[in-house]
């Protein structure tokens, strides 16, 4: 029993000795391998160390390098900073040469600027007294209606006010009072040299308002009163302002004169204009009667004669019927002396209505006439003629100063032609298209309202002719190949 125990404690000391001495050689082999491992890795250093050095060699070269480089290009930039520097004071120094010449060439510029602005002032002085706004199409287009302010019945009335107003300014000139200005004015100390400056200034500012006022009072019309007035009116500003130091400005009382003055200027111009049409009307009337006159004599000579001829002519025949036995030639006779009787009662007629025309002066004719070529449709012309043919007069209308002759709508006659022409003149009052000058005599309003008022006011029986025969309007426009 014992012995077993000791074989089996023998063959586990045996099997403890094989596991030390494989674990001896385990850890000899494990060791070997440790040691040719930590040798490999050793050597692996030493070669990592090596490669460390030239690394570090490399790297210290390339700083080395660099810092040259660094160094070269500081130098270079250095020197181009010195260069740029130098170029720089060069550069200053041409700037400041051409700033002083530009100085010098600015100065020359403005002094000839100056001198041509002086020049184009004085052609704008010029060029305003030819035209008080230069804009005259504006004005055409755009202005107030003119108000009279006075209502004299002749131009002279007008004048005589004028010179008037005018005599009051040339007083307040000579009274010294049209200006007024501070006369406590010194220079240097001295009242009586400041009292001359004043009085100098004020009549340089009063020139220049006189001059303007002046200019514009001669170029005033009805389309520029407004800015005739403006112009004054801010010249008497200007001028007040530009005195403002030595408390210089135009009387009020004779910027007022100036604006009563401008009125008047401009209303003498328009009576004048007035009178000149009146006047212009009266020798047509004139013209007219004298070619009635004429008309009139002529008429009765011609009419003597046919009475004579007539005349002669009945008594031949009735003595000739006294001795004529033949029957038939004495029925041809009697047949011939009711003619001749017949005429000569139409020449009597017609002596009577020649006496009755020349004895009343408003008998005439009263025409309604139109020219579409000239005015185009619906504008139509109501005058007045007393002359026997009246279509004479309608010719004469249709003369070299309109392209087209006139077409008769109706021909009224009238014992009073010029009432009735005044009647529709008032009828259509409001269709003028000259609601300045009354005394033309075109309407527009169609004819269908013209021929209404005359035949329900005043002749019942006119024939209206409705669509003219415009006949070289018409072949004018078929040539152009137009519409009519």
């Amino acid at each position: 029993m014992f012995g077993d125990a000791e074989a089996k404690l023998a063959k586990l000391n045996e099997d403890i000795t094989n596991k030390e001495l494989l674990k001896a050689q385990i850890v000899s082999e494990a060791t070997t391998e440790a040691d040719e491992l930590v040798e490999s890795k050793k050597a692996e250093i030493v070669e990592l160390d090596k490669k460390i050095v030239n690394k570090e060699s490399e790297i210290d070269k390339i700083i080395k390098d660099a810092n040259a480089q660094a160094s070269q290009k500081l130098e270079d930039s250095q020197r181009k900073l010195d260069g740029l520097a130098e170029k720089i004071k060069n550069k200053k120094d041409i700037i400041d040469a051409i700033v002083k010449k530009a100085t010098q060439d600015a100065r020359a510029i403005a002094d000839q600027l100056n001198t041509e602005i002086q020049t184009l002032q004085h052609k704008k002085e010029e060029l305003s007294n030819q035209l008080v706004e230069m804009d005259e199409e504006a004005l055409m287009q755009d202005f107030a209606l003119y108000h009279p302010i006075y209502d004299f019945a002749h131009s002279e009335n007008y004048k005589f006010k004028l010179d008037e107003i005018r005599d009051h300014q040339k007083e307040m000139i000579k009274n010294k009072t049209a200006a007024t200005g501070n006369l406590d004015w010194t220079v240097n100390g001295s009242k009586s040299k400041g009292k001359k400056m004043v009085r100098d200034t004020q009549k340089l500012l009063l020139r220049a308002f006189n001059s303007e006022c002046e200019h514009v009072t001669g170029k005033v019309k009805y389309n520029n009163f407004d800015s005739c007035k403006k112009r004054i009116t801010n010249s008497y500003t200007a001028i007040t302002k530009l005195g403002r130091v030595m408390n210089i400005s135009i009387n009020p009382e004779y910027y007022n004169y100036k604006i009563d003055e401008l009125h008047l200027a401009l209303e003498y111009q328009l009576k004048k204009q007035e009178e000149k049409e009146h006047q212009r009307e009266l020798r047509e009337q004139a013209r007219e009667e004298a070619k009635l006159k004429k008309e009139i004599a002529e008429a009765k000579k011609k009419i003597a004669k046919e009475k004579a001829h007539y005349s002669n002519a009945l008594e031949t025949a009735q003595e000739q019927l006294k001795v004529t036995v033949d029957a038939e030639e004495k029925a041809a006779l009697q047949e011939k002396i009711t003619e001749l009787q017949e005429h000569l009662s139409d020449v009597n007629k017609n002596m009577v209505d020649i006496d009755y025309r020349e004895s009343n002066q408003k008998a005439g004719y009263v025409y309604v006439i139109s020219n579409i070529g000239s005015f185009g449709k619906d504008i139509y012309k109501i005058g007045m003629t007393r002359r026997l043919d009246p279509m004479e007069r309608v010719y004469e209308l249709g003369d070299a100063s309109v392209p087209f002759n006139f077409d008769v709508h109706a021909m009224i006659f009238s014992d009073d032609a010029p009432k009735l022409e005044a009647a529709l003149h008032h009828a259509f009052e409001d269709k003028k298209l000259n609601m300045v000058n009354t005394r033309r005599e075109f309407f527009k309003v169609p004819l269908k309202q013209i021929e209404k008022v005359v035949k329900e006011n005043y002749d019942g029986t006119v024939e209206f002719t409705e669509i003219p025969s415009a006949d070289q309007y018409r072949e004018s426009m078929k040539m152009k190949h137009l519409p009519a």
